[in-house]
């Protein structure tokens, strides 16, 4: 079936679903393969459930009923749709990447960019090769601005999705030590996320770049860029840290912003959101109760004081570079502090020398209290005499037992690590 004819059947479903468990009825719904299961088997089951279509890439289950669509590659498909759709809507799309802060900048972005203008962008962490062009298709026909996150964990990843992304303006939040064992090294890193600025300078797009990041600035060169900072006064948008205490507040044009981000690291994603915010028309007053109003959800720098103690919750994800700033925010909290650290991922050959860095910088700040979990700091909880469990739940057998009060508490791993269990009281 040619793109064109699925596209027209696309027009008539209700939505795009990859998932039986959320087909209501009247779904356009994409087998697609996973490493431990085959969407194949799962079509008979989407239609009956309600879905309109089913699209398969096994020619023996598409015979099975008229309303399946046999293509060659499932997935193939949906990106290819997913490109045909964006032409179809013609506005402007704003990819952000990088190594941190890009769910939360472009959380902050959408909230500012939505005071003016109906935007369509990337919900949740949907910012793979599957949940990308999802984001694409959810575009509607009275959207002004798409804002697309993207996540990659190797070299050339940051291309293929800019090929039907199409992005027309984009933003590198940062460049750190996020998926080491992909890209080969920082170096790698650098040389996978700056794939957006190749696009962009190909095809006449425009970057936000942050002027104090200088492997940036210099990535950036001969390609229409806009300059926020909190260094250079003659950057587009020039801001500072006005206060950090447990929330950061940040003045930018004598004007006092006070988020609910905690962590100074917070402050670029503040000033990157602000950069496009103003490139785009919004009025800073518009501005600022956009990023007011913002609260961080789902274990991204949340503040929540509970129990008896004062919790920074940042246990989505981490990364060598990410597990430093946090760390750092929590050496200038007030009081006992305690720091539960989880183990990093896909770090390759880099995570025992990386791992021990974090053990190191953690001391150095002084906290008082470190736990670490996860086994890839068994052997270095040993060697430092730290405080070791092998999983969260070990972890939180024993904080629950300790009758801990007054303290500020950080919960900093990886996904997998999910530290954020430590915070469910027993009672």
């Amino acid at each position: 079936m040619h793109i064109e004819e699925l596209y027209n059947k696309f027009l008539e479903c209700s939505r795009i679903s990859t998932d039986t468990r959320n087909v209501r009825g009247g779904e356009l719904f994409f087998a697609l393969k996973g490493a431990s299961f085959d969407g194949n088997q799962y079509a008979e089951s989407a239609f009956g459930l309600g879905a309109k279509y089913c699209v398969v890439d096994n020619e023996e289950i598409a015979k099975q009923n008229s309303a399946f669509i046999c293509v060659d590659d499932v997935l193939l498909t949906l990106q290819k749709l997913a490109l045909f759709h964006r032409k179809k809507m013609n506005i402007p799309v704003i990819a952000i990447t990088g190594s941190n802060g890009k769910t939360t900048t472009k959380e902050l972005v959408h909230a500012i960019l939505s005071q003016k203008y109906k935007t369509a962008y990337t919900k949740g962490n949907l910012n793979n090769h599957i949940g990308i062009p999802l984001t694409l298709l959810e575009i509607q026909s009275n959207d002004e601005i798409s804002i697309v996150e993207m996540g990659a964990n190797h070299q050339k990843e940051i291309e293929s999705y800019c090929e039907y992304t199409r992005p027309d303006f984009g933003l590198i939040t940062n460049i750190g030590k996020a998926h080491l064992e992909g890209f080969g090294g920082i170096d790698g890193v650098l040389k996978g996320k700056t794939e957006l600025y190749q696009f962009l300078k190909s095809h006449n797009g425009k970057i936000f770049v942050n002027a104090d990041e200088d492997r940036l600035v210099h990535a950036a060169r001969e390609i229409n860029y806009v300059f926020y900072s909190s260094e250079d006064p003659n950057s587009f948008v020039y801001g500072v840290i006005e206060n950090q205490s447990t929330f950061l507040s940040v003045k930018y044009e004598g004007i006092i912003i006070q988020s609910n981000l905690t962590g100074n690291y917070n402050l670029y994603n503040i000033l990157s959101a602000i950069c496009i915010g103003k490139y785009f028309g919004v009025e800073l007053e518009h501005i600022k109760r956009a990023i007011e109003s913002y609260f961080p959800t789902n274990s991204r720098s949340q503040v929540v004081e509970k129990y008896g103690n004062k919790w920074i919750l940042d246990a989505y994800n981490a990364n060598p570079s990410s597990m430093e700033v946090s760390l750092s925010n929590l050496a200038i909290q007030i009081g006992y502090r305690i720091a539960f650290l989880g183990a990093m991922k896909e770090l390759g050959i880099y995570s025992h020398q990386e791992h021990e860095h974090i053990i190191q910088k953690a001391i150095s700040l002084k906290i008082e209290k470190i736990i670490l979990v996860g086994k890839e700091f068994e052997l270095l909880g040993k060697e430092y005499n730290l405080l070791y469990f092998e999983n969260s739940e070990q972890a939180h057998k024993w904080f629950w037992n300790q009758n801990i009060k007054n303290a500020t508490i950080l919960l900093k791993g990886s996904r997998l690590i999910a530290l954020e269990k430590i915070f469910i009281s027993n009672s």
